[in-house]
């Protein structure tokens, strides 16, 4: 159907409640807004969906949410592992609770039993409820960190991660084949709970939740010394984070923790933030506040559904507080874990640091430093847990730790996903053994970059909407995959590789190899001196992302660095 029949048969059918209708008469004289929400279906990824909320195929709604669900049954019924069940979760955001009993209720019509958490949990706690119940899969209904008009639907299998190949695309057929959303099926509550299809779950497994995160502590008579002296400020951000965070500190015996009053709730229209991103130096404005207000060590935000972990320390010096990226708390967090672990005889055998290729590359020193193998995958977290699922299966290799340069890391295997949770009980260790030594988290950075390098990174965004939009992003990695750069400024490129094409050229000599890892829009340029450059379509927003990355002698050497590689790929482009 055309984008027009397609919204006049939603106008039409019996199937489509009348709130959604009336929202749809309220666009008929709006030719582009109708385009724009019936000129294709939500896309189904390899994540699941995600998108702004409202009536129409490209929105996301109960329809699209049921139909997704519906794909992801009919997998399941394939696979003959019904009778495990489905775990869902759901965070903070307008509609996610009518959403997850939309998708329980699908899952409960099909004969699949759907365990519901009683009210908003983080999304790694999806993870570990599902392993934890033996479920075959999970669905956490969250948009993370994007603006308050979006909401999504991520998809997890039995191992806790979420899906990868071959079962995403799987999945995804799955959905495709659904044509008419009369075959989505859904049934009455009451009914679903009476016949034993839907249960509802919480306080049971945030206690084990809870005990599982308490067992990466190395050192907790450090916590209990200095818990007194040291002083916390945390926002979830209007989120997941509030009460997980605040239980997992408490418990371990922090006595001051501050928590931002105006952020402390849940609110879905995130009054007080432009952009609930705790990568948006923004969304600091009242934490820092009160931080400055209670002299605290150290300021920390977890996104919405609080797998994401943002960081401010003090700088004792200049009395300031310093913002740390998702690499720099990433790798305070894995040289703490390394350097105390194998100082305290506790550090595995065959131990491995799992990261992604956009990651910092100081986790190259730091994993040889302590003989722990290094073991770089695609962008997305699910591949570093899909890693703690092979080492399981082979005895290769024991997980100690996994990061990603986007405010994500996961301490432990309890999830397969990253966790803000674990995160900030981690950081807070940290702290806490700085404060001891009579230093702060930045000294402690300060003393990482002259051990191992100042090591700096950033991105280069463009967002382009619409049609248009995706076609400019398009045509933007077809020219640099067919023409690649042979230099960035002065910079020569010494290899490029195309992850589509699993392709590594050497452009000295054009010989090939191969990446050794599985296909992805990914172009990934090796530059001299341990610098290098990536382009890479975001897969949830309308976005192409430019990751760069620096080693300098100073951090001036190195912004310096980054601020002409950043300016030489705006001249290519």
């Amino acid at each position: 159907m055309s984008y027009m029949e397609e919204f006049n048969f939603w106008l039409e059918d019996d199937y489509f409640d009348q709130d959604t209708k009336n929202e749809l008469l309220a666009i008929r004289n709006d030719p582009g807004e109708i385009e724009d929400r019936f000129y294709k279906e939500l896309e189904f990824g390899t994540g699941g969906l995600r998108g702004v909320i409202g009536a129409g195929t490209n929105r996301m709604n109960v329809y699209t949410v049921r139909k997704a669900t519906q794909g992801l049954a009919n997998f399941i019924l394939k696979q003959g592992t019904q009778a495990k069940g489905v775990a869902i979760a759901y965070d903070s955001r307008r509609m996610s609770p009518e959403f997850a009993d939309v998708a329980g209720l699908c899952l409960a019509a099909n004969g699949i039993k759907a365990y519901v958490f009683d009210s908003l949990r983080p999304t790694p706690e999806l993870s570990f409820a599902l392993r934890t119940l033996g479920c075959t899969a999970g669905i956490v209904v969250t948009a993370s960190h994007n603006p308050p008009e979006y909401n999504g639907y991520k998809v997890y299998w039995e191992d806790g991660a979420q899906v990868t190949a071959p079962k995403d695309v799987q999945i995804i057929d799955e959905v495709k084949a659904i044509k008419d959303f009369h075959q989505c099926k859904t049934m009455d509550k009451d009914a679903a709970i009476a016949d034993g299809l839907y249960q509802v779950i919480g306080k049971e497994i945030d206690d084990r939740y809870m005990a599982e995160l308490k067992k990466q502590i190395i050192h907790p008579d450090v916590i209990q010394e200095m818990a007194e002296d040291i002083k916390i400020v945390y926002t979830p951000l209007c989120g997941t984070g509030n009460l997980p965070v605040r239980r997992v500190l408490s418990e371990l015996g922090f006595k001051n923790v501050y928590v931002v009053p105006e952020q402390e709730n849940p609110d879905p229209k995130f009054t007080t933030l432009d952009y609930p991103n705790p990568e948006d130096p923004k969304a600091f404005t009242y934490a820092l506040r009160l931080a400055k207000e209670k002299d605290a060590d150290i300021v920390l935000a977890t996104d919405p559904d609080a797998d994401r972990l943002g960081v401010y320390a003090k700088d004792t010096k200049t009395g300031e507080y310093v913002s740390f990226t998702g690499n720099m708390s990433g790798m305070l967090i894995a040289e703490y874990i390394l350097r105390e672990k194998t100082a305290t005889g506790t550090m595995p055998e065959n131990p491995a640091l799992v990261t992604t290729i956009v990651t910092t590359n100081m986790t190259r020193p730091i994993t040889s430093a302590y003989h722990v193998k290094l073991i770089e995958v695609l962008t997305g977290f699910k591949f570093i847990g899909e890693q703690i699922k092979l080492f399981e299966q082979t005895g290769s290799n024991h997980y100690v730790f996994g990061l990603e340069e986007s405010y994500g890391c996961l301490a432990g295997t309890h999830a397969r996903d990253k966790d803000a949770i674990v995160a900030v009980m981690c950081l807070c260790e940290v702290a806490a053994y700085c404060k001891k030594q009579g230093k702060t988290l930045w000294d402690m950075m300060l003393d990482t970059y002259e051990k191992y390098g100042y090591y700096k990174e950033s991105q280069y965004t463009i967002t382009m909407k619409g049609i248009d939009g995706a076609k400019q992003i398009a045509e933007i990695m077809d020219k640099l995959r067919q023409n690649p750069p042979r230099a960035f400024g002065a910079r020569k490129v010494l290899k490029f590789r195309d992850y589509q094409t699993d392709r590594v050229i050497d452009m000295a000599d054009n010989t090939e190899t191969k990446t050794g890892l599985p296909k992805s829009n990914v172009l990934y340029f090796e530059l001299p001196d341990d610098e290098w450059c990536c382009a890479r379509p975001s897969g949830t927003e309308p976005k192409i992302k430019f990751y760069m990355g620096v080693k300098g002698s100073s951090i001036e050497d190195a912004e310096g660095r980054l601020k002409q590689l950043t300016e030489d790929l705006k001249a290519e482009l």
